[in-house]
């Protein structure tokens, strides 16, 4: 709920935690939002033994046990990682002591009303000039840092001769005293103006500018849907800032040649971890923050939730950060999140903080983001699917289906070794396919040799095994007393008396199949997802034990193949629908960015090159999502059968339920899962 619902400073309820130094550093696993799931678990717990009360004391105890169990394992991992992070390190890395300064010098608009603007600038670069000498002569500061909008005008885009002086003075300032700088101001280009920190070295000029990716909504930025001439109207005060393109890791480097890479956090970015965690992932070895909390003035609650919240980018990434305002809460933090020293709110001071050139070990946060929200995302479709899977299980126990004619395939032992080597075949290709990607170019279709391999090795010889197995189907039904094979041209009648046995095959290929064996010792090869409802009418008519089959794990198999055979879905598990049909809404979108991409529009290799090029593209594309989505279909089968064989073995009361759950369960990922994943990949950029 938390991940779609907005709010002013991402505040959860695990950010209240930031006080309890051992339960916080869990925030590396799962960020804040992983604390306040076990918030919420804990609350759960001890509800439930509340509920419990009166049916004796062992069941009121086990839910705050397990409550209590839970946090003893959070401290206990957040003790064992203190004590890690706290120890002498033994390799001594470059280190650069970083002076923030705070002038406290706040309400900007009111000023430049009453002084002018020029008097204004003047005023707050000469009061950051005084701060930042002495934070070099009496501080030793290697670096300077300033806080956000200090500067409040477009550093290197002048917009008057003074505008030009002001952005000279500064560089000036820069190579006399030999510090690089960071300071917040104003950047610009044909898209929009951006708020911004600009890095300044000595003797290299401006080394870059980070654009603040998360401008404050309807005060910084308006979304151009909203934005109009009555917004305007209504809130006069509100800025026309762009939001920038993502985190950005820079060098603060000194002239005897020590280099921090960095990452620069503006404000409301600190609240985003995604922030953060890109940063540590393009190589940032310190978190560096500037914030504009002169708004908190009055209610510094406000300014102390910020920094709590902002040294929660510290625990997930285990990046030291120090972090300049403009008027309070500066600070520096450690990578373990504790706050070592910070100013208090309306103080004018400098502060100094250390950061060293180390690479700490990548956290579960760096490396999978912040996942504790998509998985909880997960978590109630999973629940939402099974309720409805439930619900249908429950209206076809009451309304069962009557066992009509079945559509199967019927042949001999030749028809099915031909299937079967074509299937064989294709999934040799596809293993082929596969070793390629994971040993040499990735998992991804890079070249058109793929795509010919996929098609000559895997799709023809899938066709073709389509084809055999269509041409050999049959209408199969039980009359009366006869069993009924009804072909495209002709029909066969088998009297039930002369069945003897219905025969699973030990090896289902070319899938779960089996042999009709006759008391004249004639044998019929039979496969198809009719062959669980064919068995039972069979059954039905007495021309089968129940039990299909004498032996003990024969009756296992029989029942593994039929409960994957009644599991199967027309429509949803259809190869054409998986791997034809699905795979062209993915690849449409893909294709279609690449289009705009490449050629500036949806059709815009069509009007450069003609219909065929661009049809050519299109085929390439769906070719491409096809290729991976059969592999991604491959290891979901891989894993539905390895967790169904078992559990069939363990639970035969419950296999049925337990193979359409891990069937309907696969479905979900596969057609719902890999459209949501596309989606958060474009989204995130």
């Amino acid at each position: 709920t938390e991940a779609f619902w907005p709010k002013l400073l991402g505040d959860t309820l695990g950010h209240g935690l930031h006080a309890a130094a051992a339960l916080r550093q869990a925030a590396d696993l799962g960020g804040a939002a992983g604390l306040t799931l076990m918030l919420l678990l804990v609350n759960e717990a001890l509800v439930a033994g509340v509920r419990r009360r009166g049916q004796g004391l062992r069941r009121v105890l086990m839910p705050p046990a397990a409550a209590l169990a839970l946090v003893a394992t959070v401290a206990g991992y957040g003790l064992w990682k203190l004590d890690r992070l706290r120890a002498p390190v033994a390799d001594a890395a470059p280190t650069l002591r970083i002076a923030m300064v705070q002038a406290n010098q706040t309400d900007y608009e009111r000023r430049r009303r009453e002084e002018g603007a020029y008097a204004v600038v003047r005023e707050v670069l000469d009061t950051h000039y005084a701060l930042s000498v002495s934070a070099i002569r009496d501080h030793g500061a290697d670096a300077l840092l300033w806080s956000e909008t200090i500067y409040p005008t477009t550093f290197g885009h002048p917009r008057s001769t003074d505008g030009a002086a002001l952005d000279a003075e500064i560089q000036g300032f820069v190579e006399a005293t030999g510090v690089p700088l960071v300071f917040g101001s104003y950047d610009l280009d044909t898209a929009g103006e951006y708020n911004a920190a600009v890095f300044l070295e000595p003797g290299r000029g401006r080394l870059g500018t980070y654009r603040k990716t998360h401008p404050f909504p309807l005060t910084e930025w308006v979304p151009g849907w909203l934005d109009g001439p009555t917004f305007r109207r209504l809130l006069p005060w509100a800025g026309g800032w762009q939001p920038g393109d993502g985190a950005r890791v820079f060098p603060l480097r000194t002239r005897d040649g020590r280099e921090v890479n960095v990452v620069p956090l503006i404000c409301l970015d600190d609240v985003h971890p995604h922030m953060a965690i890109d940063g540590a992932r393009l190589g940032a070895q310190a978190i560096v923050g500037l914030s504009n909390d002169a708004w908190f003035t009055d209610h510094p609650n406000g300014a102390r939730l910020h920094l709590a919240v902002a040294a929660f980018r510290s625990v997930e990434t285990g990046l030291p950060q120090v972090r300049v305002t403009t008027n309070g809460l500066s600070a520096v933090i450690d990578e373990t999140g504790d706050v070592l020293v910070s100013t208090a709110m309306g103080q004018q001071a400098v502060l100094t903080g250390y950061v060293s050139a180390r690479d700490p070990a990548p956290t579960v946060m760096v490396r999978w983001g912040d996942w504790v929200g998509r998985a909880a995302a997960a978590f109630l479709i999973a629940l939402a699917a099974y309720a409805l899977w439930r619900g249908a299980r429950r209206h076809a126990a009451q309304h069962p289906r009557p066992i009509g004619p079945q559509r199967i395939v019927v042949g001999g032992r030749g028809l099915r070794l031909a299937q079967a080597a074509l299937r064989l075949l294709a999934a040799f290709g596809l293993g082929v396919l596969a070793y390629g990607m994971a040993t040499r170019i990735g998992w991804q279709v890079a070249t058109l040799t793929q795509l010919i391999q996929f098609g000559t090795l895997v799709v023809l010889p899938l066709l073709l095994a389509w084809g055999l197995g269509r041409a050999a189907s049959a209408r199969a039904l039980v009359e009366g007393d006869t069993l009924v094979f009804e072909g495209r041209r002709e029909r066969t009648e088998i009297a039930l008396s002369a069945i003897e046995a219905l025969q699973a095959w030990r090896l289902p290929l070319p899938g779960p199949g089996a042999d009709l064996r006759l008391r004249s010792g004639r044998r019929w090869s039979m496969s198809g997802t009719g062959m669980a409802r064919l068995r039972h009418a069979l059954e039905q008519a007495g021309a089968l034990p129940t039990s299909g089959d004498g032996s003990r794990s024969m009756r296992t198999l029989t029942a593994f193949h039929d409960q994957r055979a009644s599991a199967h879905q027309r429509w949803l598990d259809h190869g054409l629908v998986k791997f034809g049909l699905f795979p062209l809404l993915p690849a449409l979108i893909a294709f279609r960015l690449h289009q705009v991409i490449a050629f500036g529009g949806t059709f815009g290799e069509w009007l450069t090159f003609g219909p065929t090029a661009w049809l050519s593209g299109l085929a390439i594309w769906w070719g491409a999502w096809s290729l991976g989505l059969m592999l991604f279909a491959a290891l979901l089968r891989v894993l539905v059968e390895a967790l169904a064989l078992p559990l069939a073995l363990l639970r035969p009361h419950a296999a049925m339920d337990t193979r359409d759950g891990l069937e309907w369960l696969g479905r979900l990922v596969f057609y719902l899962g890999v459209p949501a994943a596309l989606v958060v990949r474009l989204l995130s950029g």
